[in-house]
């Protein structure tokens, strides 16, 4: 059994208008020719969109910054607790939920609003297997092979089961992770069991894990 969803860990304030509920083929932003040539950097994404085992959960930002972040986390747990029983079926490792966030705040950029769910939500559920990625609106990404990953259509946290033994060179800047991940074994523990459910608390907690080096 897997982390129960509480009351606390539902996005409540409002700084997150849910646009479109988990949906394979979204119209309120355009994935499809992305995801197509996003296909030759993952071995994985075109069986998985074959198997319909991609699905997409779109939110517009519309609150304080801190807000936002705060629902984003907690939208990223709900993703992440869906895919933790799939994880262990057949084709399981195919499964990715994939958060997208609409909308701007003035003078904040998507990339600070998505930095700290990401990080939290990456050190939370490593160790259990769940892999966090995140992706920048317009912005173009370098794989480590060193090829151009194209320009996102818009923000997005995608939550997937982990590939141990390919995921962990991906944390090559934060070890401890990469060698957690490396061993995760998912026994279906609370992950907030020493942990309290507020967000101020878990940035807090977060803030205090060892950052990676920038470049």
């Amino acid at each position: 059994m897997t982390t129960p969803i509480h009351g606390a860990c539902r996005p409540t304030a409002g700084a997150l208008r849910l646009v479109e509920a988990r949906t394979e083929n979204p119209r309120s932003v355009a994935v499809a020719d992305y995801v197509q040539a996003v296909t030759t950097h993952c071995p994985y994404l075109s069986p998985s969109l074959d198997r319909g085992l991609t699905g997409w959960t779109v939110y517009e930002a519309g609150g304080e910054a801190d807000a936002v972040e705060a629902e984003l986390f907690w939208a990223g747990v709900q993703a992440a607790e869906w895919v933790r029983p799939l994880a262990s079926r057949p084709h399981g490792v195919l499964v990715c939920e994939n958060i997208v966030l609409l909308g701007d705040i003035p003078g904040t950029r998507h990339r600070d609003l998505i930095g700290w769910p990401h990080w939290a939500l990456k050190n939370l559920y490593g160790p259990v297997g769940i892999m966090f990625g995140k992706f920048h609106r317009a912005e173009e990404e370098v794989a480590r092979d060193g090829r151009s990953i194209p320009p996102a259509p818009a923000s997005f946290l995608p939550v997937r089961p982990a590939v141990r033994r390919r995921d962990p060179r991906f944390l090559q800047d934060t070890p401890d992770l990469a060698d957690a991940l490396a061993v995760a074994d998912d026994l279906g523990r609370d992950v907030f069991e020493h942990l309290p459910h507020d967000w101020k608390d878990i940035r807090a907690w977060a803030s205090s894990l060892l950052l990676p080096k920038k470049p």
